[in-house]
């Protein structure tokens, strides 16, 4: 019997749970205050991990956030290695992930054309 999740799965679960207590608990950096991590995707052999976040602000604020992730990068792998018990931590590549914009837009989208207009 198949089990029902993937290895990967399992260990960007916890990686996203670990990062999300470090970067909003022990960092003191109140420009990550404000993020969301979506998800963790880990490739099979765990030596890349994609972690992707949400933020509100504008595109200069992602873009600066997604810049102070990177440099932070080595620093959260280092406290990830003392967390979890894995042979090999991931290098740790942050994306912005604007899937919640897309949708939002999609929904405004499906909404203004299923409502019939005003007269």
């Amino acid at each position: 019997m198949p089990r029902e999740f993937k290895r990967t799965d399992r260990i960007g679960a916890q990686l996203q749970r670990e990062l999300a207590d470090l970067i909003h608990n022990q960092l003191g950096d109140s420009r990550l205050k404000m993020i969301t991590l979506q998800e963790v995707r880990v490739v099979r052999d765990l030596s890349q991990a994609t972690v992707f976040f949400t933020l509100l602000g504008d595109t200069l604020e992602r873009k600066e956030t997604q810049n102070l992730l990177r440099e932070l990068a080595p620093h959260l792998r280092k406290e990830l290695g003392r967390r979890l018990r894995l042979r090999t931590i991931p290098q740790l590549h942050f994306t912005y992930d604007e899937s919640v914009e897309r949708g939002a837009q999609l929904s405004a989208l499906i909404e203004r054309a299923v409502t019939p207009p005003r007269e």
